[in-house]
C-alpha cells in the first residue's frame, strides 16, 4: 500500500471516529436534555391538572409550529425512513428541535404520547446538523444516519442492543444491513453512555416469576405449558397491535378526509381527550404512562403486579392514544405501545392463570414487536430489560405476534392508505 492510499485511509476512519463520537455526544446529550424536561414536564401537569382543558389551543400551537417551520419535518420517523429507501438524504435539521419542544408540550397538556419517535428523530437532526459541518458521501450519510436512530433509541430506553438491531430491522435497505451494524452499535453504547452519565436513570421493570428457564450446553428445560400460554398469548398481542396500526391511520386518514381544515384536526383531537377522560373519570391514560402521582393509577409499571390494571387498561390507553397521535400532536408510539401491551398482559394473566409480571412483560415487547415488525428486537429487549432467565418465552411471543400483526407498521402504511382510500371512497359514495 502506497503512503498516499494509506493516509487517505487513515484520514478517513479518523472522520468516521469522530463523527461517531460527536454523533453520540451530541444526541445523548441531546436525549438527556429531554428526559430531564419531559420528567419536569409530567410532574408539572401532575400539580396543575387544569392544563387538560388547553389541550386544543396547544394542538394549534403545534400545527402551526410545523406549518411555519417544520414543514416536511411533521412526517417524523415515516420521513426518515422514506428518506433513505429514495436515496435522498435531505433531512431537515430542524426536525429534533421541533419534535423536542412539540413532544414537551403534547405531555404537559396531557396528551398520551410517547419518547421513542422523539428520540429517534432527535438523532437523525443531529446527524443531518453535523452533515452542514463534516461533508458526507450519500452511502456514509445513510449509515450516520441509521446510527444517529440507533443513538437516539438507546439513550431513551437504556438498551443499545436492542436500538442496533431495531434499526436495522425498521429500514428496508438490506445491502446497508452489515455496514451498518458496528455504526449502530458503537453510537448506541456511547449515547446511552452519555445520557446515563448525565445523571439519567431508566426504568427498572422486574420479572420475579418462579417460572425460570434454564438453559447450558447440555441442558435445557422450561415450562412447556407456559411456554404454550405465551404463544396464546402472541396471538392477541399480535392482533392488538395490528389493531393500534389499523386505528392510528384510519383515525388520520378519516380526519383529512372530513376535517379539511388542518388547524382543527388538533382542536377535535384534544376535545375528544378531554371528553373522555371526563367520560371515564380517570387521568390515567394521561400523558406517558410509566409512573404517576396517584398511587392507584394504571401505569406501564402497576401493570406488572396483580390487580394493577383493569380489564380494558390496554383499550383506554390505545383510543387516547391514537387520538393524540392521529389529530396533530406529536410524541412516540412506542411508549404508550408498552402501556397497552403491559396492561393487555395483566388481563391475560388473570384468564390463563399465569404469572403477571412475566405476562405483562410480554405484553410490553410483543405488543411492540407487532406494531414495528421488528420481533428480534423486541424479543432482545425483553433480554435487556427484564433479564435472560425467560428468554425462550419473549422470543415466542414476539415472534408470534409478528405473524399475526400483518406486514403494515407504525412506520410503512402504502398498502393500508390504498385500502383505506377504498374503504372511504366507498362510504363516501353510499
Amino acid at each position: 500500500m502506497s503512503v498516499e492510499r494509506y493516509l487517505v485511509d487513515v484520514k478517513y476512519y479518523a472522520k468516521w471516529c469522530l463523527a461517531i463520537v460527536l454523533l453520540s455526544a451530541l444526541t445523548g446529550t441531546a436525549v438527556a436534555l429531554f428526559l430531564w424536561l419531559l420528567d419536569w414536564v409530567t410532574i408539572f401537569h401532575f400539580n396543575h391538572q387544569w392544563l387538560l382543558y388547553f389541550l386544543p389551543l396547544s394542538g394549534i400551537a403545534i400545527y402551526f409550529a410545523y406549518h411555519l417551520l417544520g414543514k416536511n419535518a411533521a412526517n417524523g420517523t415515516s420521513l426518515v425512513l422514506a428518506r433513505m429507501e429514495a436515496d435522498d438524504t435531505q433531512v431537515p435539521a430542524r426536525m429534533a428541535p421541533l419534535v423536542l419542544v412539540t413532544t414537551l408540550v403534547t405531555l404537559l397538556f396531557g396528551g398520551s404520547a410517547g419518547r421513542e419517535g422523539t428520540a429517534v428523530q432527535m438523532g437523525a437532526g443531529v446527524i443531518a446538523f453535523m452533515a452542514k459541518w463534516i461533508k458526507f458521501s450519500e452511502a456514509d450519510f445513510k449509515l450516520l444516519l441509521m446510527a444517529g436512530m440507533s443513538a437516539g433509541f438507546a439513550a431513551v430506553f437504556g438498551s443499545p442492543i436492542t436500538a442496533m438491531i431495531f434499526i436495522l430491522e425498521i429500514v428496508a435497505i438490506r445491502s446497508l444491513a452489515f455496514k451498518a451494524v458496528i455504526p449502530c452499535l458503537l453510537a448506541a453504547f456511547f449515547a446511552d453512555f452519555v445520557c446515563t452519565a448525565l445523571g439519567i436513570h431508566h426504568t427498572v421493570y422486574i420479572i420475579n416469576s418462579p417460572f425460570e428457564s434454564h438453559f447450558s450446553l447440555t441442558h435445557f428445560s422450561f415450562d412447556f405449558m407456559l411456554f404454550a400460554k405465551a404463544a396464546l398469548a402472541g396471538v392477541v398481542f399480535g392482533l392488538v397491535g395490528w389493531l393500534f396500526i389499523f386505528s392510528s391511520h384510519g383515525v388520520k386518514h378519516f380526519a383529512n378526509q372530513f376535517i379539511t381544515t388542518k388547524w382543527m384536526q388538533p382542536v377535535v383531537g384534544g376535545l375528544l381527550i378531554i371528553g373522555l377522560t371526563l367520560a371515564i373519570a380517570t387521568r390515567d391514560y394521561l400523558g406517558l404512562g410509566v409512573s404517576s402521582s396517584d398511587p392507584n393509577a394504571v401505569t406501564i409499571v402497576s401493570s406488572f403486579i396483580e390487580g394493577g390494571a383493569s380489564s380494558f387498561s390496554w383499550f383506554w390507553k390505545l383510543l387516547f392514544t391514537v387520538v393524540t397521535l392521529s389529530l396533530g400532536f406529536k410524541g412516540g408510539e412506542v411508549t404508550p405501545l408498552f402501556f397497552i401491551g403491559a396492561a393487555l398482559g395483566n388481563s391475560i394473566a388473570v384468564l390463563f392463570g399465569a404469572p403477571v409480571d412475566l405476562m405483562a412483560g410480554l405484553g410490553f415487547i410483543a405488543v411492540f414487536a407487532a406494531a414495528t415488525n421488528a420481533p428480534m428486537a423486541c424479543a432482545v429487549m425483553g433480554i435487556e430489560l427484564f433479564g435472560v432467565a425467560h428468554w425462550p418465552y419473549y422470543a415466542v411471543a414476539c415472534l408470534v405476534a409478528f405473524w399475526f400483526s400483518s406486514s403494515h407498521s407504525i412506520y410503512r402504511t402504502a398498502g393500508l392508505e390504498v385500502w383505506m382510500k377504498r374503504v372511504f371512497s366507498f362510504s363516501k359514495s353510499t
